[in-house]
């Protein structure tokens, strides 16, 4: 079947996720931390706060993902004690989104949608993923960010908006990335295909 546009997703699709620098961040707040824990321990804490504030974002209450960011760490220093500042020991990851490290087939990946139309919807904030396409010199058609819906896949109001933005139907269009739940479970839901780009090998579920 032939489309008229592709959207995809940015991180984990692209260039890589953040996952070297989580670790490295948990281990900032493990070293200054007034009681024994885990690394694991750590991490599966700030994930989990993480999670319940991003999944309430939305509308006026919508947050960005520096935002959240910031404030699930706060609540996990707290958590296990440590005098680590949130702010200050984020920066490696909000470092990371703006010079992300590009997979090797990325750019013979989109030459290979040369006369169509390609289209960014990613869940990071706007300012950080501009940044990034500028940094590896990635072009594309436009970028459609979270932030500029207010909303993060995958709830529908990213894929909607792009289809109005773009006057594109749902059988026009194909959206690719990484991310089973946000990507393809969130385009689906609103009647757009998809394709699971399974980069680390993960497990056929919807539990990522």
């Amino acid at each position: 079947m032939e489309f008229n546009a592709i959207f995809l997703d940015f991180y984990g699709t692209l260039v890589h996720e953040d996952d070297d620098i989580i670790p490295i961040i948990c281990e900032k707040v493990k070293s200054t931390a007034a009681q024994e824990c885990a690394l694991k321990d750590i991490g599966a804490f700030w994930w989990n706060e993480f999670s319940i504030m991003f999944k309430n974002s939305c509308g006026e209450s919508f947050r960005t993902q520096r935002t959240l960011g910031i404030e699930s760490l706060a609540n996990t220093i707290r958590k296990f004690e440590s005098n680590c500042d949130a702010e200050e020991i984020i920066q490696l990851q909000l470092e990371h989104w703006t010079k992300p490290k590009l997979y090797s087939d990325t750019k013979p990946f989109l030459q290979a949608f040369e006369g169509i139309p390609v289209y960014i919807l990613s869940n990071i904030d706007s300012s950080y993923i501009q940044a990034a396409i500028k940094y590896h010199d990635i072009h594309v058609n436009d970028i459609l960010t979270s932030e500029d819906v207010r909303s993060y896949k995958p709830r529908p109001e990213l894929f909607l908006e792009a289809l109005k933005r773009y006057r594109l139907n749902t059988d026009e269009v194909i959206h690719i990335g990484d991310s089973l739940i946000s990507d393809v479970g969130g385009a689906q839901n609103v009647g757009i295909q998809a394709i699971w780009l399974n980069r680390l090998n993960k497990s056929n579920t919807r539990r990522n």
